[in-house]
């Protein structure tokens, strides 16, 4: 089996192609195509959208005096229908098809987002692997050094196993060293993952982590993500914007052990621009490979030692989370609506007493029942959070 094969036989198995849930067949091939026109990013393609109502065919096909006339600079209307002359909305769909690769765009439900409130979110996103709501929700970046000491590799795979109790989704970049150990530590505690790819999902890059990601795919608790249509390779400029859809799917990056002269750093900082939080764990003082670690907390990254740490200063509430199967159903009135006012966010009795509009000793009572039946959870102070 050749090289170039092998490489693609990760997509079968779990792997199914969706279409958008929002755009017919036609309108996806074309956001496709865009997807591969360099010089056509997301300011570009929304100005496209807005000028052409949404109808994206007509962009594709819009003559050059068009294109400039709605702000295009004649050089990028130059490249565009240099490029689009080589490129088949009809035949890029047909490749994703036979690969089973999921393509979600701005217009989907399950576009994520975190990442759409970032600078610059890629309009088209693919995909190997189903995204959950938790992936949607409750994701943190792990990040790191690819040459990790002893230090390194036990402090990642302790961070990760504590976020993966608390139904933390992690998300790196497939790399070796940090990545690698963050993917497999979430993998085999029973977690979620998600590795985002700096070539197109016909390539897996580094080919030595090819089988950890068809174990992803194929264990139905991961995905292989990218911004990059097929047959882009690994390029290093690509690498940047793979570190910046990493910190835009989550809610906060920890960067376990880095040198100063490190891509982790690259990550961090690009969280940090885009308004989500840097996590840093202290390195000795006498470290090359955790320099960088300890430059981003002098630098005002959250130093951290416990999983608690992290999930105290985002303020999310993790609870373990029982069998659904052996959970029972609401068995009454009161229940179903106090139930229907809680997720996994705490909320105070309070708070669902006023919005139930129930006297406060059917609320109280109610909580009780739930509780002792494993359906809702106590957090303290009186806040409770749904187990379901």
């Amino acid at each position: 089996m050749g090289k170039k094969q092998r490489r693609m036989e990760v997509f079968d198995g779990r792997a199914r192609y969706y279409p958008s849930d929002k755009l017919t067949l036609e309108e996806l091939s074309y956001w496709i195509a865009f997807s591969r026109v360099m010089g056509i990013g997301p300011v570009r393609f929304q100005l496209l959208l807005d000028h052409f109502q949404e109808d994206v065919a007509r962009a594709w096909y819009a003559p050059s005096s068009e294109l400039t006339r709605i702000g295009l600079d004649q050089r990028t209307v130059d490249s565009f229908i240099r490029q689009r002359a080589s490129i088949d909305p009809d035949h890029e769909l047909e490749r994703l098809d036979r690969l089973r690769i999921q393509v979600i765009t701005w217009k989907d439900a399950c576009y994520p987002p975190l990442l759409r409130k970032i600078d610059y979110a890629p309009p088209v996103l693919y995909a190997c692997g189903q995204l959950t709501e938790d992936d949607l929700h409750y994701s943190i970046g792990i990040v790191g050094t690819r040459k990790m000491s002893s230090y390194g590799r036990q402090v990642t795979e302790h961070f990760t196993k504590e976020l993966v109790k608390g139904k933390i989704t992690i998300v790196s970049g497939l790399a070796l060293g940090v990545d690698t150990v963050a993917h497999n530590t979430a993998l085999d505690n029973g977690g979620r993952t998600i590795a985002v790819l700096a070539c197109g999902l016909d390539t897996i890059y580094p080919p030595s982590n090819y089988h950890l990601a068809k174990h992803i795919i194929d264990s139905g608790r991961g995905v292989i993500l990218s911004s990059f249509p097929l047959g882009i390779k690994p390029e290093a400029g690509n690498f940047p914007a793979r570190n910046h859809i990493i910190a835009g799917l989550s809610l906060g990056i920890l960067v376990t052990e880095a040198p100063l002269k490190s891509g982790a750093l690259i990550t961090a900082n690009s969280a940090l621009v885009q308004g989500r939080e840097v996590y840093a764990v202290p390195s000795s003082i006498f470290s090359n490979s955790g320099a960088g670690v300890n430059k981003l907390i002098r630098d005002g990254a959250h130093p951290v030692t416990e999983v608690s740490d992290i999930l105290e200063h985002l303020n999310i509430h993790t609870v373990p989370l029982p069998d659904a199967s052996v959970l029972r159903e609401p068995e009454s009135e009161e229940e179903r609506i106090v139930l229907g006012l809680l997720s996994r966010e705490p909320r105070h009795i309070d708070d669902l007493i006023r919005d139930t509009e129930l006297a406060p000793n059917i609320v109280t009572s109610t909580l009780t029942i739930l509780e002792l039946d494993g359906l809702v959870k106590q957090l303290g102070s009186m806040q409770y959070v749904r187990c379901t």
